[in-house]
């Protein structure tokens, strides 16, 4: 009887996922460093693995980069690059009567490129992993009440998204940024901002209710998937190929 009851536990136990909590941080890290640790002149094949693997990982957020305020956002970073990355002594290509540089073109592709690895990098994170295992970790590693600011923070990312989407669309509906743009913009940037403070407070009061303590809080313990020990050495192995050709 005892026997069976204890199968039936087993079953009802959820299989071990293929990567867990922790690979995910090993390859969040590992992005980073791939597109920090090498120069910006040989920065391009390493920043290009990193963007496939974490597109192949995390497609929805890839997804999220197609919108029309990244795409703004990432072509402005790539003519900020063209246009004054270089000194004008220093161009010698002429695109659609404007002076531009082969070495402005190239830092700009690969200043977006890093862009893109970055924000897919932390977007995926935030929404595959739990940010108490992340805060866990943190805090049995001494940084006492990091762990919750941290968890504070990126629980206020998915807020500030939908909130800045709901406050463009009300200013856009009301003609707010048609008249005068560049108040509307003010305006929407202030109420991103309120909106945050305010989910903040409410955080900091719901944790001040319930005596939370930094230096006693719940330190859980993360996921271990099946790869994250294989995925964890190709990572360093990947990273330390990037070290030796740089």
């Amino acid at each position: 009887m005892f026997k069976q009851a204890e199968s039936n536990v087993t079953m009802l136990e959820k299989p071990k996922p293929l990567l867990g909590s922790l690979g995910r941080l090993v390859i969040f890290l590992w992005a980073l460093l791939m597109v920090m640790l090498p120069p910006l002149e040989k920065g391009f094949v390493p920043a290009l693995i990193a963007l496939v693997a974490l597109g192949a990982l995390y497609p929805f957020a890839l997804r999220r980069l197609t919108q029309p305020r990244w795409l703004f956002l990432l072509v402005s970073l790539f003519l900020l690059n063209l246009f004054f990355g270089v000194p004008e002594e220093e161009r010698e290509l002429l695109i659609l009567g404007l002076p531009v540089s082969s070495v402005a073109i190239f830092n700009g592709v690969q200043m977006v490129l890093r862009a893109i690895v970055i924000l897919l990098d932390a977007d995926g994170l935030s929404a595959s992993v739990d940010i108490t295992e992340v805060a866990g970790l943190l805090e049995r590693g001494g940084l006492h009440g990091l762990g919750f600011s941290i968890g504070v923070a990126t629980n206020l990312l998915p807020d500030l998204r939908q909130s800045s989407t709901n406050a463009w669309h009300s200013l856009r509906m009301r003609g707010g940024l048609r008249a005068n743009w560049w108040r509307g913009i003010q305006l929407m940037v202030l109420t991103v901002l309120t909106n945050a403070l305010r989910h903040t407070e409410e955080i900091v009061l719901a944790a001040e209710v319930r005596a939370f303590r930094p230096e006693l809080s719940r330190r859980a313990s993360l996921r271990i998937g099946a790869l994250d020990g294989w995925v964890a050495a190709g990572c360093v192995l990947s990273l330390l190929a990037v070290v030796f050709l740089s």
